[in-house]
């Protein structure tokens, strides 16, 4: 059984990977839930659809392969929250060929799914095995070559990092039971503190997550698509972008101004108001929308508070959305 199967074989070391919340508990228990769906309620159904079409199981059978979606989040988490650490210590080949193959499942799921809809039954008497057939062979490469070989390689702190951004992605039909705690004395939040500790190159400054020399930051803002411009707690201008094609035009002279005296007498109500109910808490964001010199004007409005929500300033984000409102369809190739 490979998913109840000892990793002495290959792992001698502690086995902290079995504890509650471990992201490799929490890849087996995924891995163990995919194989029972696939057993004992997709396959069985799949086979009453597609050879006793009198049976009424279709509606049971796409509820099925809609949970079976939950496959996504499994493979997501493992190609942007495992993969990176993978990619770290030299192992960029495996991560390249199992995110082609999860591609692969993701579109065999979905046209399942529709041959069920349209109740191609002929089409899915190949189709169904064959997607069958790749998830399970994703799960045993997951269980038996991939497994091994980051338990052999992560550090504790590394897979604290893993359990802490599994959390944004989500899990696959089963949720672990508990958040993952090592057994160590000296547990002070693992990759945090040592992120803490690690030094910072000159002339960058530390985010939440990650770190931008001024150069890039700057560049950054100016680069996006988009006006933006920061008011802060007093209603004091403090900040706006050099897009490459301002909507509204900006001056230097701005910073330093109360946003009041930066707006004709007829709109200040409107724009006190709205600061109001960002100080007081009655509102977070705000949008208007104008035609104006043959573009479609979105400016949205957002409260900008810290970890306690105390209120910081106000963000105003413009766009002409025009073009954006004009898109159909779909693009998935590069423009030559």
């Amino acid at each position: 059984d490979i998913f109840k199967g000892s990793v002495d074989e290959v792992h001698t070391r502690s086995k902290e990977e079995e504890s509650i919340g471990h992201p490799v508990r929490v890849l087996r228990e995924e891995n163990y839930a995919l194989t029972s769906l696939l057993e004992e309620d997709i396959e069985p159904k799949m086979d009453a659809f597609i050879n006793h079409p009198e049976a009424p199981v279709k509606n049971m059978l796409l509820s099925d392969i809609n949970l079976l979606w939950d496959i996504d989040k499994h493979y997501s988490r493992k190609e942007n929250v495992i993969f990176p650490f993978m990619e770290k210590y030299g192992m960029s080949a495996p991560p390249k060929v199992m995110w082609g193959v999860d591609d692969e499942i993701r579109a065999a799921i979905k046209d399942m799914k529709r041959m069920v809809v349209e109740e191609d039954r002929e089409a899915l008497k190949e189709h169904a095995p064959m997607t069958i057939t790749k998830i399970k062979e994703m799960i045993f490469k997951e269980e038996q070559i991939l497994i091994p070989m980051i338990l052999e390689v992560f550090t504790e702190d590394e897979w604290l990092a893993i359990a802490d951004d599994s959390e944004e992605i989500g899990y696959c039909i089963v949720s672990p039971e508990g958040k993952w705690a090592p057994n160590r004395v000296d547990f002070i939040g693992g990759l945090q503190k040592k992120e803490e500790k690690s030094s910072l190159p000159d002339g960058n400054i530390r985010f939440g997550i990650g770190f931008l020399s001024m150069t890039e930051l700057e560049k950054i803002m100016n680069t996006l698509p988009v006006d933006i411009t920061f008011i802060d707690d007093k209603d004091t201008v403090k900040y706006f972008n050099l897009a490459k094609e301002r909507i509204f035009a900006r001056t230097k002279s701005v910073i330093g101004r109360t946003v009041q005296n930066c707006h004709p007498p007829h709109s200040v109500n409107t724009v006190e108001r709205l600061l109001e109910d960002f100080k007081a808490g009655v509102k977070d964001e705000e949008s208007f929308w104008i035609n104006s010199r043959g573009m479609f004007i979105l400016i949205n409005y957002y409260a900008v508070r810290d970890d306690h929500g105390k209120y910081l300033g106000t963000l105003e984000v413009t766009q002409n959305v025009k073009g954006i409102r004009e898109l159909t369809g779909e693009k998935r190739i590069l423009a030559d």
